[in-house]
């Protein structure tokens, strides 16, 4: 265990330069198939436009800068925000190879869940250092650990319908208000447990947000189902403004 504590640093650094690579190996080298290929010419309802995908880059960069400061100068709290980070990091890459190389939409459902806990613990631990002051390292942390438990949200909701479909044949276009709700009640759970429990973090909300959004988007100029795309922005409104008045503990807080 100490030896592997001596070495997590360059696990971080390696992790965060294998994630994006790993995502990379369909179209980048013809194998297996590109990540989100089976739903890119779908009308669904619950899914983001692809645009808004390319948030993983953001998150990825997050992760990988982390890594550099914790490389750079490491302080002794770091090491506990890196070991959920590392599991985050090798889970992540998991999934993204199983979603190319054998594209099983109910297993590459259940490979998200390793990756939400230990984001999710990333993040409530770095949250209990507010008390002890801010630092860009800090804030790093912060950032790294909050946006992935947001966007890995955003993909564990938009991901139910995809599996019940796998599972029943029902189209793409088939109960749109239902599963769009499944998307969006899931969501607002999560957000609220994460918000109750885990992390006053806007980061969280920000990737969520930003999930939400690609889903209106693509309702409004896509599938052409407006009263969705409305309905979509104002349970994200609802959500943020909840956010606003609501911290960890579930006290009202101040903006």
């Amino acid at each position: 265990m100490r030896r592997m504590k001596k070495h997590l640093p360059l696990i971080i650094l390696l992790f965060g330069i294998l994630q994006p690579l790993s995502g990379a190996l369909a179209p980048a080298l013809g194998i297996g198939t590109p990540i989100g290929n089976a739903t890119r010419d779908m009308t669904l309802p619950e899914q983001p436009l692809p645009v808004f995908f390319s948030i993983w880059s953001v998150i990825f960069l997050g992760y990988f800068l982390f890594g550099l400061a914790y490389w750079r100068a490491g302080e002794p709290w770091m090491d506990r925000i890196a070991i959920p980070l590392a599991w985050a990091g090798l889970f992540n890459i998991v999934w993204m190879l199983s979603a190319q190389l054998i594209a099983s939409q109910p297993l590459d459902f259940l490979l998200l869940f390793p990756i939400a806990i230990a984001a999710w613990i990333a993040a409530w631990r770095a949250d209990s250092l507010r008390e002890m002051g801010w630092s860009p390292k800090k804030a790093l942390a912060d950032f790294a650990s909050a946006m992935l438990s947001g966007w890995i949200t955003v993909a564990v909701a938009i991901s139910i319908p995809l599996t019940l479909r796998t599972f029943t044949d029902i189209g793409a276009t088939d109960f749109p208000w239902q599963m769009l709700w499944i998307t969006l009640v899931t969501a607002c759970l999560a957000a609220w447990m994460f918000a109750r429990y885990i992390s006053r973090s806007w980061w969280y909300f920000i990737a969520l947000a930003w999930g939400v959004m690609g889903i209106v988007l693509n309702n409004w100029l896509v599938t052409g189902m407006h009263w969705l795309a409305i309905m979509s922005a104002i349970v994200l409104s609802i959500t943020i403004c909840l956010r606003l008045f609501r911290g960890a503990d579930g006290s009202v807080i101040p903006v």
